[in-house]
Formats: structure tokens, sequence, C-alpha cells
């Protein structure tokens, strides 16, 4: 049984790392919370007159700083002046200088939105008539790159501190007091103390890039650090790290003087330190309530202790699950954990699940608000995936439960005495003790005999720990309880990366009221070119099966009349945010008249934007346009509609 146990944790580690690093790689680079909802001027239109300003309208407040909101002008030179202010709620602006020539300009923003994660994009108007330009901006600049995979990492490691400090805390003090003097425990939970600390201070240091430039050498500026600590995000790692200070006070405490009392005092003991770790954990849990998804959106009232009692019944159940793991396998001999320990925890994490489950419903439904959501968003998808893995880990723990009322409640002492006859058990230890006297006598200390002597001592308590290990592993019951636990503590990584992903996705109300305020701003602009210069607007929603493979197409056409034609075409995701593809061709086609089709190729813009001008439609009718969308070298769809034109 020895020899199972290294490649067992060599397993559950290594379905860390690679789960860990798919589900971080898979990561959008920056996930918006705070979607764009609305501007002035409008994606893609041509205005007459140069404005005076460009405004933007997101779905929740932001943050800005000087460089947050950039005009461009087709030559990439900065028309902007002075800094982004706000006009009304979350609507904002930044001035332009007057005068501008015709032709298309870019807007690019970069804010931070109130549940602290990074929103960037870009999109173009026209002034008189579009035009090309030289401007090629990412569509995802904040967030990504390697300092936006190391934020993740370490957002993944400050949660799976917390569970394994707070959860092994509580298992030890709720279940197994006996624990604390098993060396093994103390530093699993002091090592969920170390991950913790070392994870805040790593993304306080990574916060500035994270949400600014995005570069590995902005980590260690001072200038950006400072701006960090005045911000929410900063201020809860702050407070993290002073609430830490008190975790380490609780966890010397807990190994030290509580481990050396005894009857009265330890119970004393035992009701401060529940009361003292309690508001610790609630206080942790709380810088991330206070900062991220709970703290804005509806019902912030009630949505941050609902957070908090959700961190908490996580870390209560699964790190107390980690730690019922180790003390299973690691545990020494002589202090084996006791069954009544064990059905103490499942109580405990029965207890737990029922308030994750009724905490976890509250924040789906607050998140996602209708039932499409689960499958056109991400944040819905991601949800189903945690949905069914956590309905996996319930599975595995009702099995764990039934194993644990198999447990038998026998110390190791009454396991030898029942496996080992009680002759043998006499004859090898006076065996042992007269051999000792033999070897000893009233030999020198340093001498031979005495080094004999202890020699013997020792291969005897081995021999002794031995026996008592391969007793303890004998146990059917115990040994199928090791076996379903570690089952779910392999399926409990892979719950917690998936949270992770989770919360620096954005939320499926969020994405779908996006959506919506961006085909009410389609549709009425596309109505207002209609009523002034009889301009035709076609979406079509295309798939191409592949990575990135969903999305809108949009074509515009003016003034969609025989004789020459300007053509934009627009890709956006189903979310309305822009997104370059590797190729777009437009065909058009007359059945009535046996014309075409008409290929046509526009010339990239920017991001998202395609455009084409002289597009000549010989004669009016119903024509059918197509548009060929390739996502990848494989991938590719041709969608199209109808319209008159002419």
């Amino acid at each position: 049984m020895t020899q199972t146990i290294a490649p067992r944790v060599r397993m559950l580690v290594l379905l860390f790392l690679a789960v860990t690093g798919a589900l971080l790689a898979g990561a959008a680079p920056a996930s918006a919370h705070a979607a764009l909802t609305g501007s002035d001027p409008a994606q893609g239109v041509v205005v007459d007159k140069a404005p005076t300003q460009v405004s933007l309208t997101f779905s929740e407040t932001v943050s800005m700083n000087d460089d947050s909101l950039r005009v461009l002008d087709p030559k990439g030179t900065r028309v902007d002046t002075g800094k982004p202010s706000e006009i009304s709620g979350t609507t904002y602006a930044v001035q332009l200088h007057s005068g501008l020539p015709d032709g298309t300009y870019t807007v690019t923003y970069q804010v931070v939105s109130a549940d602290s994660h990074p929103v960037a994009g870009a999109y173009t108007f026209s002034i008189g008539s579009p035009s090309k330009t030289s401007v090629s901006v990412s569509d995802q600049a904040a967030g990504g790159g390697v300092v936006g995979w190391l934020y993740g990492f370490g957002r993944y490691a400050s949660y799976a501190g917390f569970i394994v400090m707070t959860g092994g805390a509580a298992f030890v003090l709720a279940c197994w007091q006996r624990g604390t003097g098993v060396q093994v425990l103390q530093r699993l939970i002091v090592s969920g103390w170390v991950t913790m600390t070392a994870a805040t201070l790593f993304l306080l240091l990574l916060r500035g890039s994270y949400t600014s430039s995005g570069k590995v050498g902005d980590v260690f500026d001072l200038d950006l650090l400072g701006e960090v600590l005045q911000t929410k995000t900063g201020a809860a790692l702050v407070s993290r790290l002073l609430l830490l200070a008190a975790a380490a006070l609780f966890i010397a405490v807990l190994f030290g003087a509580y481990d050396k009392r005894e009857g009265e005092e330890k119970r004393d003991l035992t009701f401060g330190l529940a009361i003292g770790g309690t508001v610790v954990a609630a206080g942790l849990a709380a810088s991330w309530a206070m900062a991220e998804h709970a703290s804005t959106g509806l019902q912030p009232g009630i949505a941050m202790p609902v957070d908090v009692l959700h961190l908490l019944a996580v870390a209560t159940w699964l790190g107390g699950l980690t730690t019922l793991l180790v003390a299973l396998y690691r545990a020494p001999a002589d202090r084996p954990v006791e069954a009544p320990a064990v059905r103490r925890f499942s109580r405990l994490a029965f207890g737990s699940v029922l308030v994750v489950v009724a905490t976890g419903t509250y924040q789906s439904w607050r998140q996602l608000g209708s039932w499409s959501a689960f499958t056109d968003t991400r944040y819905g998808q991601l949800l189903l995936l945690k949905i069914g893995l956590v309905a996996l880990l319930v599975g595995v723990a009702w099995i764990s439960r039934r194993w644990t009322a198999r447990v038998a409640d026998t110390t190791t002492e009454e396991a030898v005495r029942e496996s080992v006859p009680e002759k043998e058990r006499v004859t090898a230890s006076a065996g042992t003790t007269d051999t000792a006297k033999e070897t000893s006598g009233d030999a020198e200390p340093g001498s031979a005999s005495a080094k004999r002597a202890a020699q013997l001592a020792r291969q005897q308590a081995a021999v002794d720990a031995t026996r008592q290990k391969r007793l303890r592993d004998s146990d059917t019951h115990r040994f199928g309880l090791r076996r379903s636990v570690l089952a779910e503590a392999g399926v409990a990584v892979v719950v917690l990366a998936v949270t992770t992903v989770l919360t620096s996705t954005e939320p499926g109300r969020t994405e779908q009221d996006a959506a919506a305020a961006n085909r009410a701003s389609s549709s009425s602009s596309s109505s207002a070119g209609d009523s002034a210069s009889g301009a035709l607007t076609l979406d079509m929603s295309f798939d191409t099966g592949g990575t990135d493979g969903k999305g809108v197409v949009s074509v515009d056409l003016d003034p969609a009349r025989t004789g020459a034609n300007e053509m934009h075409v627009y890709v956006t995701r189903p979310n309305g945010r822009a997104f370059d593809v590797p190729e777009v061709k437009v065909a058009f086609t007359l059945e009535a008249k046996d014309i075409g089709p008409l290929p046509v190729v526009p010339d990239h813009i920017t991001t998202g934007h395609w455009s084409a001008n002289g597009v000549q439609i010989p004669m009016a009718g119903e024509w059918e346009i197509s548009v060929s969308v390739r996502t990848s070298d494989i991938d590719q769809v041709t969608v199209s509609k109808n319209a008159q034109i002419g």
C-alpha cells in the first residue's frame, strides 16, 4: 500500500497542473465585465459634420486614466484633447480637435470595470466618407499575454491557499483535535497560508501591468503600484495581507498552545479559536466579495454576504476534504484519524454542500438572468460544466459517506491485539527486552554494546511501525474510504480550476445586455441611414464550427442603388464585440436575370471592418448577397440574404 501512495499523489498533482494550464490557456485574454452598450458617434456610422467629442456608454461604472479613451485619425495620430470625463452615470467622453478632415477614425478604449476586470476594444466611424486607415488595434489588449496568464495563475493559487488553510484549520478544530499534533497536517495548513500570502503579493505586483500595458517589464513599476494601491482591488489585496497576518497568529496558537492544553482550558481555547478563526476567514472571503462580481450589478447588498458564505462553505468542504485525504494517507501509524472524526467531517461537509448549492443557485440567477444564457454565453457554458462537476463531486462524496459508516471505530493498539496472538506479542516483547538488556548490560555510553542496543531498539521500532501500518492499511473499509476521498480531491481540483476561469469571465447577463444594446444601436443607425440615403444593412449570423467560429457579419451598402456603391463589412462576436478573421469575400447574384455571382473582395480597414468602393450594381432587382467568412485555414462558411437593390 505504501508504494501506491506516491504515484497517486503524483497523479493528483499532474491533474492539477494539466487542468490549470488548459483552462488558463483557454481563457479569453481580457474578460470584459463592463460591456460597451453604446457610443456616439456609433460604430461604422458616416457623419456629415465632424463631432466635437466621442462618448462611450458602458453597462456599469468604470475607472479611467489619461489614456483610457483615444481617438486616432487615418494615419494613427491622436485627435482627442484632455482627459476623459464622466458625463453621467456610465457614460464617458473625450473632446476632439476642431475642424477634423474627412476620413475614417478609430476609437480605442481600455478601462477597468467596477468588478476589477480590464475592458478593452475599438471601433471606427467616418466623417464625410470612409477612407483607408493605417491604424491596427488588437481586439483585446488589456489582461492578455504572459501577464494575463500569470495573473490567472495567481488567482488560482490564492483560492487554493485559502481553501487549504481555512478548510484544514476547520477540520482540525471541529473534527479531529488530536490532529494538531500531526506534523503532516501542520505542514499542509502552513503551506496553504504561505501559498495564499505569496499569491496575494504576486497579484499586487502584477495588477498595474495587468490592467494597463500588459508588459512584463512594468510589473515592478512603482508608479503603477502606487496607482493600484488607490483602487478598490488594491485596497482589497492589502486588506487580505493584513488578515493573513492575523491568520498566522491563529495557526501559531492552534499548533502551539492549543495542542498542549487539556480539559477545561482546551475547551475554552477551542471556543476562542473558533470565533477568531471564523472572523478572520470571513474577512479573507470578503476581500474577494467586495472587489469582484458580487460588488456590482443586481442586489450587491445581498450578493456580497452570500458570496462570503459561498466561499466559506467551499473552503470548509474542499479544504477539509484535502486535509482528510492527507490524514488518511500520511498520518503516523500510532495516531491514525479515528472514525468519529471522519463522521464529524461527513456531517460538516454535508452542511457545507447545502450552503454551496443554495448560494450557488442565487449567484447563477444573478449572473445569468435567463435560461438562454446557459448555452448562448461563455459564462453559462462554464457554469454548466461546473454544475456537472459539482454533481459528480456530490456523488463521489455520497460514496465516501457510505465508507465512513463502515469504518471500524478501533485504535491501532486494538487492531494489533486482535491480529497478533497474545503469546506472540509477549514473546516478541520479552525477546526484544532481553536482547537489549543482554546487549547493553552495564556498557559505557558510546561503547560497541551500547551502540548495538540502540540499533536493536531502532530496528524493533521500525518493525512495530511497519506492522501497525500494515494492519491499518488492511482495513478494507478504510482503504475504500481513502480511494473515494482521493477521487473527490481529484474532481475538486478540476472544480477549482473551472471556478477560477469563471470568476474572470464576463457574466451572461452582462454579455446578453450588451449584445441587445448593440443590436438596437445597429438597427437605429441603419434605420436613420435608410431614411436619409437609402442605405441597406444586412446582418447574418455565421458558425464555421472552429475556434472563434461564431459571430455576426453585417453588410452596409450605400446608396443601395444601381451604379457605384460603397460597401462596408463588419464582423462581430455574438456579444457585439468586433474581431478579425483571416478572410471575408462578398458576392452579388441576381437569379431572375441570370447575373452573377459578381465577386467583391473588400479591403481590411481595422479590427472587424472591411470596405470596398465603387461596387457596381448593373440593374435593380432582388439580389442575393452572399458573404464567405473564413476563421482559420480550414474553417469557412458562406451565409446569404436577399435584398431589394435599386
